[in-house]
């Protein structure tokens, strides 16, 4: 049970430009992109003038932060460039 639970990463996420302390807990996903993803389909946060989202997932364990540009129509996300 151990292992399976060290499976399921707990991260942090939030908008990108916006503090730090705005970030929202996203447990169950397996990776950062899916956190960014799981984020954006419970807070649902607005979206700039290209219908998309930039969001900053951070994993506290490890202090490793990724960036991700999320597309809401097609539910694709990209590394930030």
């Amino acid at each position: 049970m151990k292992t399976e639970l060290a499976e399921v990463s707990r991260f942090y996420v939030h908008v990108r430009g916006e503090p730090r302390d705005s970030c929202h807990p996203v447990a169950g996903a397996a990776g950062f992109e899916e956190a960014a993803v799981l984020y954006a389909e419970k807070w649902a946060p607005d979206v700039d003038a290209d219908g998309g989202l930039s969001v900053i997932v951070l994993d506290p364990e490890t202090g490793e932060r990724q960036c991700f540009r999320l597309d809401l129509e097609t539910g694709d996300a990209e590394p930030c460039a």
